[in-house]
């Protein structure tokens, strides 16, 4: 009976340590996905967390996520196959 419980515990902590492992590796992604505009609105955040202005941190996130808007407005199902024929 006593070696059920432990295995039961056990069970328990391993799909803990297994949600919390897929909750880093999804804020890594989204982390690495986002790139340039993640780390400048979290430099501006620290800054103005510091008492500094931001304002400068704040312009190169917008710029980051202007660029990656352009990015994804000129990908589509179409191109799909000319980026095959390219050799990429």
């Amino acid at each position: 009976m006593k070696h059920r419980n432990e295995t039961q515990r056990g069970q328990g902590m391993t799909e803990y340590i297994i949600v919390v492992a897929l909750v880093a590796v999804a804020a890594i992604a989204v982390y690495q996905l986002f790139g340039q505009v993640v780390r400048s609105q979290t430099a501006a955040m620290a800054r103005e967390l510091a008492g500094e202005d931001g304002t400068e941190q704040s312009g190169i996130a917008q710029s980051a996520a202007d660029a990656a808007a352009g990015q994804t407005a000129a990908r589509t199902l179409k191109s799909f196959t000319g980026n095959a024929d390219a050799g990429q």
